[in-house]
């Protein structure tokens, strides 16, 4: 089982932007699309492309993944003065008020720094997906918020970070999991990213934030399918599987009915 072409969003002001419609799940059905769409940060979308998102696309929320530093540093975008679109900030790590509760080895020194500068993840998983699975110890009320407004059922969601890779990826993931979308073509999916990462360079060198991976991408982790993979596999065997995580952190199987209700559309 192989996954489709990209469904590619041509925008002047973001890159690493795509419909993830068009995914077949185990019961038959495929994910719609027009309902989510993943992307890079949207912090320089030109009047058109808002044009585009909210007409074409039909885009009626935004799920922000990135730091409260970020958001102030780089701007929240224009999307965010629209008033037919809904704006989900959910930070994947602790924003700035929450980091002096944390550890004091994890603590950043100075508030300004972006927080995966300064993390070690010397585990069994290896530095990447130990850092993908980091997000779901730090901040599960960010994603739980995130899929249930994927789930919200008018019009499309954005979710997007810095590049679309990362924290992307992981939510974009477990939503597809809890769609049914078989593990291979998730990780497929997130793998059509590593055909964007000199885009998503340059992108990001747009802003004074992202200094290290501007000046050094070859250090930039690739998007492989294999990580993903080992991803979704070491959620089922340290904490449960994506089910039972989402459950141990409130999520209900009402949620669940919600969000597949929202994906799939069903073969006729």
């Amino acid at each position: 089982m192989t996954v489709g072409a990209a469904n590619w969003i041509k925008l002047q002001g973001a890159v690493n932007a795509r419909d993830v419609g068009g995914l077949p799940t185990d019961g038959g059905g495929t994910i719609r699309s027009g309902v989510l769409i993943r992307s890079a940060s949207l912090g320089h979308l030109t009047d058109a492309d808002v044009r585009h998102l909210l007409g074409d696309h039909g885009v009626r929320r935004v799920v922000d993944l990135r730091t409260d530093i970020e958001v102030d540093r780089d701007g929240p975008g224009p999307l965010h003065a629209q008033p037919d679109v809904v704006i989900h900030h959910l930070s994947l790590y602790p924003d700035t008020a929450d980091r002096t509760e944390l550890p004091a080895g994890q603590q950043g020194e100075a508030p300004a720094a972006l927080p995966w500068h300064q993390q070690g993840f010397a585990t069994a998983h290896g530095p990447v997906v130990a850092s993908y699975l980091r997000y779901l110890e730090q901040r599960p009320d960010s994603i739980v918020a995130a899929l249930r407004a994927i789930a919200e059922p008018a019009g499309a969601t954005v979710v997007h970070c810095a590049a679309g890779k990362d924290r992307t990826g992981v939510v974009v993931a477990l939503a597809l999991t809890v769609a049914g979308v078989p593990r291979e073509l998730i990780a497929a999916d997130y793998a059509q990213t590593q055909s964007q990462i000199a885009a998503i360079v340059g992108h990001l060198a747009r802003s004074d934030l992202y200094g290290f991976e501007v000046g050094q991408p070859d250090k930039i982790p690739p998007a492989s399918a294999a990580v993903m993979v080992a991803v979704l596999e070491a959620i089922d065997t340290d904490l449960g599987g994506v089910p039972g995580w989402l459950a141990r952190h409130g999520w209900t199987d009402a949620d669940t009915e919600r969000l597949r209700r929202k994906l799939i559309e069903q073969s006729s």
